[in-house]
């Protein structure tokens, strides 16, 4: 089996594996789910690739291993998926196997200026036979809703792929983290780079060792990058200088157990921004708790505040999927373990919030949205994401990987087998929320 999509199934086999006791949630709230076209995820997975662009539709990058990747446009109004970029057609190649452009992993990020979409194509799973090398490397893009057109930009760092692109469209670049995948360990995990969006040129600025690092620009234009062992780099594009800086929790060292600051082998933490630049969330993905930086502080130190924990009494929890929204508030969709079935949860906490709030346990109200046997009534592959429990309320059995809020108040998440958006709405979160 190929070693990673090998860890892929043990994670969610950890993720499912019966660990407590705890009875399940009393509070629920109802998403809708809508399937991606399924001939661009054809494993069922996708990853933390999904943004709202200027026009209120969604952009949601895909997987479909040793095959390609494809972004493809959600409009919620219309409840219709479109492709828009065929990530091998945009580079003018179609190498299969490791070699392929298997995976639209970013973070994606919408230009203030434009409305422009930036993502970035990485390395999917090689077989016993490939090698690392036989991957070129990954792509960032820029995909222009307005005309359609998607420009490519050279590869970066051979055989890297793109983790992460952060545009600063009104200094005229972006900012990029590669991933190895030589992970854990250090050397060349994550590069943090810039790149001049007239020239196409790149500009090393670290190494940092960190695997699965996101990258944010602060109400200054300062780009953010963590560091293996919990500092983080910040590169100021005025005094053309990166810095090196230390963090404190609640003004102490980060202890292990914030799981901020691990090393050699870390957690993937997910960051995200404050509309007005100047808070940074972060929330450790085996961490049950969320964090915030005052990017306004000065100093070679960053000052964090633990803010609370995102599900009360919960044991084994896994986030992949944070966000911060237009509307100020960070979200999560964080997976907690209970009863050998991982139970998503929507957590959200808003500014002047005493603690995160969780929602509720999400379940889909529309458990026929697709296909899931084939005419003889026999289970589709990688169709088994999906589950009916005792109570009748139907759920997602994986962990999450992507959520992403809309100026509509509608909160959006990723789920697995079949790869698919389940839509929170904003009157539900509402009256979940009262």
């Amino acid at each position: 089996m190929k070693l990673q999509h090998q860890l892929m199934l043990v994670l969610m086999a950890m993720a499912t594996a019966a660990t407590a006791a705890d009875p399940m949630p009393s509070k629920w709230i109802d998403s809708t789910a809508y399937v991606i076209p399924k001939e661009t995820a054809t494993e069922g997975e996708g990853y933390f690739a999904i943004i709202e662009g200027h026009n209120g539709r969604l952009y949601v990058g895909t997987h479909a291993n040793s095959v390609n990747s494809w972004l493809v446009e959600f409009d919620p109004a219309a409840e219709k998926m479109n492709i828009v970029v065929d990530a091998h057609k945009a580079i003018g190649t179609d190498l299969k196997g490791f070699g392929s452009q298997s995976k639209i992993h970013t973070r994606n990020n919408t230009g203030k200026l434009t409305g422009k979409i930036y993502f970035g194509t990485k390395q999917g799973y090689p077989s016993a036979e490939e090698k690392r090398e036989d991957y070129p490397g990954g792509y960032p893009m820029v995909y222009d809703p307005k005309t359609g057109e998607t420009k490519v930009y050279p590869i970066p760092v051979p055989h890297h792929g793109i983790n992460s692109i952060t545009p600063d469209e009104a200094r005229g670049v972006a900012y990029i983290s590669t991933c190895s995948d030589h992970r854990p360990g250090p050397g060349e995990n994550s590069i943090f780079l810039s790149l001049d969006l007239k020239t196409g040129k790149y500009r090393e600025l670290m190494d940092t060792e960190h695997f699965y690092g996101f990258i944010v620009v602060d109400h200054l234009g300062r780009a953010y990058h963590p560091i293996l062992g919990g500092d983080i780099a910040r590169y100021d594009p005025s005094s053309d200088k990166l810095e090196r800086l230390k963090q404190t929790i609640d003004g102490q060292p980060p202890t292990e157990a914030s799981r901020l600051a691990l090393t050699p082998n870390p957690d993937p933490i997910n960051w995200d921004i404050s509309p007005d630049g100047k808070t940074l969330y972060a929330q450790p993905m085996s961490s049950n708790q969320l964090f915030a930086y005052d990017l306004t502080a000065e100093g070679d130190t960053l000052p964090c505040r633990a803010l609370g924990t995102l599900i009360p009494g919960g044991k084994n929890t896994d986030c992949r999927a944070m966000c911060v929204g237009p509307s100020g508030a960070a979200w999560c969709a964080i997976t907690e373990s209970v009863e050998g079935i991982s139970v998503l949860h929507l957590v959200r906490y808003r500014p002047g919030d005493k603690a995160p709030v969780d929602l509720g346990a999400v379940a889909v109200r529309n458990p026929d949205f697709t296909e899931f046997t084939d005419k003889d009534g026999k289970p589709l592959p990688f169709h088994g994401g999906f589950t009916k429990l005792e109570n009748g309320k139907t759920i997602t059995r994986y962990v999450i990987l992507g959520v992403c809020e809309s100026k509509d108040g509608n909160v959006n998440i990723l789920a697995l087998h079949p790869y698919s958006v389940l839509q929170v709405r904003a009157a539900d979160i509402s009256a979940a929320g009262s």
